[in-house]
């Protein structure tokens, strides 16, 4: 026993990745495609996704609300995670994301429990229902998670799930800083002391946050 963490090395990391399950060849072949068009390859990790299924189907998360589609990785990672009748509401703002990330859904084994949602977070959130969802993902502009996580405190039912992506702000987060890694700074420090939240940064991916709504 120890009152002291492990230091999270890049070894530990690359060890962590080699016994999380990895994608299947859907989702290689979709990273793939992607980048032969062009969209930023910024997806989560595969054992982001893989804890990700953990916690919402330990949950028992039906309904789920993301902000920031892509390529729409992220959204068939969690969507399998779901029971029969379970949805993923996503949005994206870039109409050439939300046509691939459309593509793909439809060709894989979940596009009947995914819908994407195209606009802006901002304008599409506030059209949702108070405790609608069971789970809410922030994956989109850093500057606009604190929004994003006003309106997702509104939209998840009480004991439901808020996760945020890019709390090591690409790897950035202690160094000097642009306008991204400071809002990033700032959203971490308002996480962290929300007090309908409890709240816990994991080391996988760029860093998830992961909280229940109390």
């Amino acid at each position: 026993m120890s009152e002291v963490s492990t230091p999270v090395s890049a070894d530990l990391i690359r060890y962590l990745a080699e016994h999380t399950t990895k994608e299947d060849v859907f989702l290689h072949d979709l990273k793939i495609a992607a980048r032969s068009e062009g969209i930023p390859p910024i997806w989560i990790s595969p054992e982001q996704g893989s804890f990700m299924q953990i916690l919402l189907k330990a949950a028992r998360v039906k309904e789920v609300v993301e902000i920031g589609t892509l390529a729409g990785y992220s959204a068939i990672w969690m969507a399998r995670a779901l029971p029969s009748g379970g949805h993923v509401r996503t949005i994206e703002l870039s109409p050439i994301h939300a046509d691939f990330a459309e593509r793909w859904i439809s060709k894989s084994d979940v596009a009947k429990r995914i819908r994407v949602f195209r606009g802006k977070g901002e304008e599409i959130l506030p059209e949702f229902a108070a405790d609608s969802a069971d789970a809410a993902f922030i994956d989109a502009e850093k500057e606009l998670y604190p929004a994003y996580l006003r309106e997702c405190l509104r939209i998840v039912r009480r004991g439901g799930l808020i996760l945020a992506d890019n709390a090591f702000a690409f790897g950035r987060l202690l160094d000097g800083g642009d306008s991204g890694v400071k809002a990033i700074r700032a959203f971490n420090q308002m996480m962290a002391k929300e007090a309908s939240i409890q709240s816990i940064i994991v080391p996988v991916g760029d860093g998830l946050w992961f909280g229940i709504k109390s």
